[in-house]
């Protein structure tokens, strides 16, 4: 073998350690990757004698077809009960007392985690606790069904809010016949008939090392927490195969034309307005993502061209906007309360926004700046409770990477006015968009708004 050669094989043995240590930690954090691929992340914070430990897996709505959807959430549930060395969820939630832990979990559309927060002097326990639940669970089937029906009780929470028939529709016109993979709560009736196997399937599709992240984050050491969770997790088996390559994320058809749609509902005692594109995600277009960043933060302040022309004007009693970053196209959403004596109105006046949202004046320099001091203040801001803290790097892990989150401040202060109009010019204006309007039905009679709510008025 020739030097390059040995080089070369020397270099790719080294590879996944050396992507570890290109990332650039603040001071405080720390991250390690062990042989079977589990990526673990320490962040040290002694403010208060307590540690939080977090898992999360890449699950999620966006794994989930029509079948599945729901069955993450679910899973998610069922990880708090029964397992190998807890026979039931009394006996879990015994332990749970004895190490004096708060825990919980989220689903989400590209992550599913689960934390214990527990005292500092109970870590080791409480990682050995959280290596029975997601290595063992057992699924039990009579667990299983009382929590089908909790399940589905938020499901029908959700449903009792006035917009959640809109924002339901807009998936459905937004993500077609892949809306299971953007509705993170899932079916009811998929919820209602999920099995132990189909547990057991989503198991043996993504929860391994090599696609989890655990993070310990408070009042620890980090040399101390690697050399205790590779003693317990190090015998994790990983998968021999990669989830995104054998179940691959289809692609979302782009929209191709504005498309509206109305929802009439006596619970609505306002009407409102949502009108989403889709939007840049982090595998095709990253700067983009910081664009729609500082641009939603300068569009929400009372301040900007869009308040005023929409609310400090009458037209509207609320208005926002927001873009949520993923790894598979984020949406952009304008949500609208509009003033009932005047949606036609709004709706015009809302067309005309978007006509000017890439002029040069549409924003200022001081809005510019100020969006970026405001936003490196709010990210300062999530990192002050370790608790919430692991929350929000679990969801970089997933949707970007830990790097895109370290580097968001220097990325995002490098953000310029041409930025702002290029990200509006490729995703907002003249760009496919869908439009859906909540109305109560009495309302509706009287204003008749299908006469000017649709494309061509």
């Amino acid at each position: 073998m020739n030097k390059k050669a040995c080089l070369f094989t020397i270099l790719s043995a080294l590879f996944p350690m050396l992507l570890v240590a290109q990332i650039k930690l603040p001071a405080n954090m720390f991250l390690k990757k062990l042989p079977n691929g589990l990526d673990v992340l320490v962040v040290e914070d002694n403010s208060v004698p307590l540690a939080t430990i977090m898992i999360t897996t890449k699950n999620g709505s966006y794994t989930e077809t029509p079948k599945f959807n729901g069955l993450s959430h679910l899973y998610e549930h069922m990880f708090f009960k029964a397992n190998k060395d807890y026979k039931n969820q009394e006996d879990f939630l015994d332990r749970v007392s004895e190490l004096g832990m708060q825990f919980n979990g989220s689903t989400t559309y590209e992550n599913v985690n689960y934390y214990f927060t527990l005292p500092k002097f109970n870590l080791n326990q409480g990682l050995d606790f959280m290596n029975s639940a997601i290595r063992y669970p057992s699924f039990n089937a009579e667990e299983m069904a009382r929590e089908n029906i909790v399940v589905d009780g938020e499901f029908q929470r959700q449903e009792s809010s006035p917009t959640f028939a809109l924002s339901d529709a807009m998936d459905h016109h937004m993500w077609g016949n892949l809306y299971s993979r953007k509705n993170a709560i899932g079916n009811h009736d998929v919820i209602r008939s999920a099995t132990p196997d189909l547990m057991d399937s989503i198991k043996n599709k993504y929860y391994y090392p090599n696609n989890s992240l655990l993070t310990v984050a408070g009042d620890v050491e980090h040399q101390d927490v690697f050399k205790k969770v590779e003693a317990i997790y190090g015998s994790w088996k990983p998968s021999k195969f990669d989830p995104f390559k054998k179940w691959p994320i289809p692609e979302f058809k782009p929209l191709v034309k504005p498309d509206y749609f109305m929802v009439e509902s006596a619970l609505s005692n306002v009407p409102f307005i949502m009108i989403d594109w889709q939007g840049p995600d982090t595998r095709n277009d990253v700067q983009s993502t910081y664009a729609a960043d500082v641009f939603s933060y300068i569009l929400n302040q009372n301040s900007s061209t869009l308040k005023k022309a929409l609310v400090q004007s009458g037209l509207a009693l609320d208005v926002s906007i927001s873009y949520l970053t993923l790894s598979h196209v984020g949406p952009i959403t304008l949500f609208v309360v509009p003033n009932p004596d005047k949606i036609k109105e709004c709706m015009a006046e809302i067309k005309r926004q978007l006509e000017l949202m890439d002029k040069a004046d549409y924003v200022t320099d001081e809005q510019i700046t100020t969006s970026k001091q405001k936003l490196g203040i709010l990210k300062v801001q999530e990192e002050e409770v370790a608790s919430d803290f692991v929350q929000v790097l679990s969801f970089w892990w997933s949707s970007a990477s830990l790097d895109y989150y370290t580097t968001y401040n220097t990325r995002l202060n490098q953000v310029t006015r041409a930025d702002l109009q290029s990200y509006v010019r490729k995703y907002i204006k003249n760009k496919p968009y869908c439009a859906g309007m909540l109305i109560n039905p009495q309302l509706a009679a009287q204003v008749n708004p299908k006469t000017f709510f649709n494309a061509s008025n």
